[in-house]
């Protein structure tokens, strides 16, 4: 395929390339007027507008249903941000919330994308290789969707239980198994001898 020289042109400076979007039908001389209006940003290229058919939920509108969607490609010399193109849009009468602008680049990726999405199976759950679960995990299953305070594991059903070689061990005495007296520590305390006479005390 032959080049023309305004793609050579295209490619020898730095250029900003965006893809113009606009949803219902195009107001008359609307196209016509938004290219006169894109002058300030030197375009190099403005192309041919294209129309996608009604689309029940269009994807970069998600605000409207069951429209079409407008769009052309265009190639500045100086940079645009989307609010200007809204603004320019809304002065010649379009709702701004009808129009968006994204760069070239990003607006493939998101059709890819979306392309692929459409191509998948309609339910990947039937289309599972995974295989039926078994009886063991229906019982797993069930366990847990049950009700959360009649769990199992709330009652303790899952108690390991462990057996010893050669029998278990005799349970070890602690303090608490010796026997308890009734008396008091100071009944059979041993007695004071008698306290010494002394001067102030004859008797002791």
């Amino acid at each position: 395929m032959t080049k023309k020289f305004i793609d050579y042109l295209a490619e020898s400076e730095r250029t900003y390339n965006y893809r113009i979007k606009i949803i219902g039908d195009l107001p008359s001389g609307f196209y016509n007027q938004l290219k006169a209006k894109l002058d300030q940003f030197d375009p190099i290229k403005i192309s041919a507008v294209k129309t996608t058919p009604i689309q029940a939920k269009p994807a970069d509108f998600p605000n409207f249903e069951n429209d079409k969607v407008n769009s052309f490609d265009v190639v500045f010399r100086y940079p645009a941000i989307e609010p200007q193109i809204k603004q320019i849009a809304h002065l010649l009468g379009c709702n701004p919330n009808k129009i968006l602008m994204q760069t070239s680049v990003y607006d493939e990726i998101v059709d890819e994308e979306q392309k692929k999405i459409e191509d998948q199976p309609e339910s990947l759950i039937a289309d599972t290789d995974y295989p039926a679960p078994d009886k063991k995990q229906k019982e797993l299953s069930d366990d847990y969707s049950a009700d959360p305070y009649d769990h199992g594991v709330l009652k303790n059903a899952y108690r390991s239980r462990f057996e010893i070689a050669g029998g278990s061990p005799a349970k070890a005495k602690t303090t608490n198994d010796l026997p308890m007296g009734k008396d008091s520590p100071m009944t059979h305390a041993e007695k004071r001898p008698a306290r010494p006479a002394t001067g102030t005390r004859p008797r002791g």
